[in-house]
């Protein structure tokens, strides 16, 4: 586990931050060097392995080759859906969606020391509801339109506001997020943006994408 993780929120720790989630398929090989030069550009907290559908085997051969690229940028890593396999290959933590595996199995799993982060969409009552139980951050969206996945529900602005007047815990904005659209998200309390396409398919390459999106953070911020 590494020393920082989405427990907690404090004020000198309150700048947001990039959560990067895989492409949804990829060829390992390629793919960590373009992982190592994604986080050579600048600050990211958290990076997401989400293949759906691969086999299990394909998912645990891509755990073993990222992880430690993540680990060694002092990079949470993440595993989708699955809190067994994360357990079994090291990763820090799982994210869960509301048809996977459920919170409180997630947690027994997983251990008290993991990242459990949970999907929420545009709900209030199954935001509230997670970090209840002790998820460690909430994500919701989608915010934008994305190719990256199907669309269950689209989320505003007012949510991200309410949670950031209201709870401590950290919250997650995802779908559709590029270095164009971000600047709102952030205003409104963002505590991580999830990115995926706006990361692996920036025109001048991921490195400049995760400088650029820093650029955006601190820009906005400062505002």
């Amino acid at each position: 586990m590494k020393s920082w993780n989405f427990r907690s929120r404090p004020i000198e720790n309150s700048r947001t931050r990039l959560y990067l989630i895989s492409p949804p398929t990829f060829e390992l090989n390629t793919f960590e060097e373009t992982l190592k030069n994604a986080l050579s550009g600048g600050d990211v907290a958290c990076f997401q392995l989400r293949l759906k559908d691969l086999p299990e085997d394909d998912i645990r051969r891509a755990g073993e080759v990222l992880i430690p690229i993540a680990q060694a940028n002092d990079v949470a890593f993440l595993l989708n859906d699955d809190p067994n396999l994360a357990k079994s290959i090291g990763a820090d933590g799982v994210h869960i969606g509301q048809e996977d595996t459920p919170y409180k199995q997630a947690r027994a799993i997983m251990g008290d020391d993991a990242i459990v982060g949970v999907t929420c969409h545009d709900s209030r009552h199954l935001a509230m509801t997670a970090i209840e139980q002790g998820a460690d951050y909430v994500a919701f969206g989608a915010f934008y339109p994305t190719e990256t996945k199907t669309v269950k529900s689209t989320a505003t602005l007012e949510v991200l506001e309410w949670w950031q007047a209201m709870i401590e815990a950290p919250c997650v904005a995802i779908g559709g997020i590029t270095v164009d659209n971000a600047a709102p998200l952030i205003k409104s309390g963002a505590d991580f943006l999830a990115v995926s396409g706006g990361i692996w398919n920036y025109s001048d390459g991921p490195e400049k994408a995760v400088a650029e999106f820093n650029r955006v953070i601190d820009m906005t911020e400062a505002t």
